[in-house]
This record gives C-alpha cells, sequence and structure tokens, in this order.
C-alpha cells in the first residue's frame, strides 16, 4: 500500500479513482543512484510508475557494452518492460536509476485489468508505447547520422533538460558508457567543447555554457 500524497508528482495524469487504485494495490519501493531496477533475462512480474528521479534504459551488446535507449523521468513507465509483462518474457534491457530514485510497482494482474476498466490507464499504455518508440528511433538515427562530437554535445544538451540544470555531475567515465566509448575519446571532446566555448570543465562536473 501506497501513501495517496506521495502520488502528487502523477496526480495530474490520472483520476482520483485510479490514483486510490495505485495508492491500494502498489508498491512503493526507493533505489539509490546507480541501483539496478530491472536486469537482463530478469523474469517481470512488475511494472514501475517512475515518481521521483531518473532511470536509464540499456541495452547490452555482444561485447557487454551498454547502449543508452532512453531515460524515464517522473510520471514514465518503460515500454519494454510492459511488453516483457505480457508476453510473459525475460527483460531484453536493463534499467538503472541516475540519481536517487522512486518508483511505484504495478502487478501484471492490476496492470492488465486497469486496461479494460479505466480508458485513462489505457491511454496512458498506449502513449507510453508511443513515446518510447519514438525516442529509441532517435536514438537509431543519432548512431547513424551523427558523428560522437555531435552525440556527446547532444547528450549533455538533454542532460541539462532532463535535470533542468546547467551542471552536469557525470564523469567522463560515465559519459563514455552512456554513449558506448572510451573515457579517452570522451575527454578528448569534451576539452575540445570547452576551448570552443560550449561547456566549462571541472572536477567531476561539466557546466554546459551555450544553450
Amino acid at each position: 500500500m501506497v501513501p495517496i500524497n506521495s502520488l502528487r508528482n502523477i496526480k495530474n495524469l490520472f483520476s482520483n479513482q485510479l490514483l486510490n487504485e495505485i495508492a491500494l494495490n502498489g508498491e512503493m519501493i526507493n533505489f539509490d543512484k546507480d541501483e539496478i531496477i530491472i536486469d537482463i533475462n530478469q523474469k517481470l512480474e512488475n511494472i514501475p510508475i517512475l515518481i521521483t528521479g531518473n532511470i536509464k534504459v540499456l541495452r547490452e551488446d555482444e561485447e557487454g557494452h551498454d547502449l543508452l535507449l532512453y531515460v524515464l523521468e517522473s510520471g514514465d513507465t518503460c515500454a519494454m518492460s510492459l511488453t516483457c509483462c505480457i508476453s510473459s518474457k525475460k527483460s531484453k534491457i536493463r534499467a538503472i536509476t541516475d540519481k536517487p530514485t522512486q518508483v511505484v510497482m504495478i502487478s501484471i494482474a492490476d496492470m492488465q485489468s486497469w486496461m479494460s476498466t479505466y480508458e485513462e490507464w489505457r491511454i496512458f499504455i498506449l502513449q507510453s508505447y508511443q513515446i518510447r518508440f519514438d525516442e529509441m528511433l532517435e536514438t537509431i538515427d543519432t548512431l547513424a547520422f551523427m558523428k560522437m562530437d555531435e552525440r556527446l554535445y547532444k547528450y549533455l544538451i538533454n542532460k541539462v533538460k532532463l535535470n533542468s540544470s546547467l551542471i552536469i555531475k557525470h564523469t567522463h567515465q560515465n559519459i563514455a558508457e552512456d554513449l558506448n566509448t572510451s573515457r579517452v575519446v570522451i575527454s578528448r571532446l569534451l576539452k575540445q567543447l570547452e576551448t570552443a566555448g560550449k561547456i566549462k570543465l571541472g572536477r567531476n562536473k561539466i557546466e554546459v555554457l551555450d544553450f
């Protein structure tokens, strides 16, 4: 059971009746930064609705490197986990917190029941599929058509928008892992961006100047 006042960040998404259902049947879980919420090959019995924080959704290549697919924000759910729950298949993605994060877990049974009971829930699920699909297409386009320096700057801008802050507290290694490249490459490109006056580098932080 979830305290109803802890759902205030998603109250604009659902009616009071559905919020009460979520509070009654959901399970609130808190995660620290860099904790795994969903792992590859995990059998999923619940879907997460993000209340606070951010979650990175990653795909692993054959060599064990992670590729960032998209980032979940408050009020989002993971379309990949929805698909796995409905089809009773194991997870093909890894979901990791990008900061301290709070989620409400919804069981498969409730998710499916609400699909027929609440139109707003059905719309929420379908819109989640569409949004995540569009974000994955954008990721594919970025990989296919953008050079690494362009991908890096786009990544930094997206972080600014996501966190509503010009300061990005990530190490070069963190960024390299998200972009599936080496720390040496990221460090070199960040220095080029600093020389161009677009960012200012600090110890384990980056300030975006040209935004």
